[in-house]
């Protein structure tokens, strides 16, 4: 559905999306920094609530991000990469014989999931898995793999993503 300001003459768009609920041990860290208040912007230094990590960070404006290639929602950072059985870049198959080029990444807070966690034809010994996707435009991103101990990273198809300079 379109709708149209009147005051401003701009349309705005109404979409429905069906978001599937992630999985609760991400909860804390599915909080997307772009919609963090910026509390010290009135006074010039840092909030008293804040802690020096926290001060130091870099403001979200300043923050680079990885972004989804089709929609630009930030999905990721660079701090985010891990290793996992050795290497953050992996290649695999899957059944059907389509290959994916993943990057490993701790956390995402552009992702929603799909699906039950399985541990069907599963790239990493010992995790289930669950598809993930652009919480903006719905595109397949990858996976988020998840072991019974409730250590999680996600598996991004590369392609996908666009990387900051």
């Amino acid at each position: 559905m379109i709708f149209f300001n009147a005051m401003q003459n701009r349309p705005n768009i109404a979409l429905k999306l069906h978001c599937v609920p992630s999985i609760p041990s991400f909860h804390h860290s599915i909080i997307n920094p772009l919609f963090r208040e910026r509390s010290d912007k009135k006074e010039g230094g840092p909030a008293p609530d804040l802690t020096e990590e926290e001060a130091e960070e870099k403001s979200p404006e300043e923050e680079e991000y990885i972004l989804c290639r089709q929609c630009h929602q930030a999905i990721t950072r660079p701090a985010e990469r891990v290793t996992v059985q050795g290497a953050h870049h992996h290649t695999f198959a899957n059944p059907h014989g389509a290959v994916y080029e993943i990057g490993c990444f701790k956390y995402a807070q552009g992702c929603g999931y799909a699906g039950s966690p399985t541990t069907e034809f599963t790239w990493f010994s010992g995790y289930a898995w669950r598809v993930s996707f652009c919480t903006m435009c719905l595109t397949h991103l990858g996976w988020v793999f998840i072991a019974s101990s409730g250590d999680s990273f996600h598996g991004f198809i590369l392609d996908r993503l666009i990387q900051p300079q």
